[in-house]
């Protein structure tokens, strides 16, 4: 005699197997931007060792990104590393587009350097819900990781 699943056993087999997918689909996600911020993080350090090799050849730090030559890498979500050069610029206007913290301090005293994250989206202070996932050089190097750490 041959015998087969029943529809009852299929549909507890379907839902035990959805059961299992939506449990580790988030975790999935979770670790893939993991990685994700971990990659921009040593973008982040690849692009500030080159930014100080700059400033030791030519005595300045460059005015954009594009002075450093070669192929800069774009960021883990597509966009640009972003980039504003602070000591010894006296471009007006130029205060209010820095990085700050949570009381207005600018992060930087030489340049700034970060990734606008997931949303692609930031404001200048660190504490602006845009800019809570974005991937930030702050304390002139002493901090890289994601703003809402700093």
């Amino acid at each position: 005699m041959i015998r087969g699943f029943t529809l009852i056993e299929l549909l507890l087999a379907v839902l035990v197997m959805a059961l299992l997918s939506a449990i580790a689909m988030p975790a999935y996600e979770s670790f893939v931007e993991r990685a994700r911020v971990a990659q921009a993080v040593a973008d982040i350090g690849l692009i500030d060792m080159q930014l100080e090799r700059y400033s030791a050849n030519n005595f300045r730090f460059p005015d954009d990104l594009n002075e450093l030559g070669g192929n800069l890498p774009r960021d883990p979500w597509g966009g640009e590393y972003q980039y504003l050069r602070i000591e010894g610029n006296a471009e007006t206007g130029l205060r209010g587009r820095l990085r700050k913290d949570r009381n207005l301090v600018p992060i930087n005293s030489d340049y700034d350097l970060y990734s606008a994250g997931a949303d692609g989206d930031t404001r200048p202070p660190l504490s602006a819900s845009p800019s809570r996932d974005d991937v930030v050089r702050a304390a002139d190097g002493g901090f890289v990781g994601v703003a809402e750490e700093f």
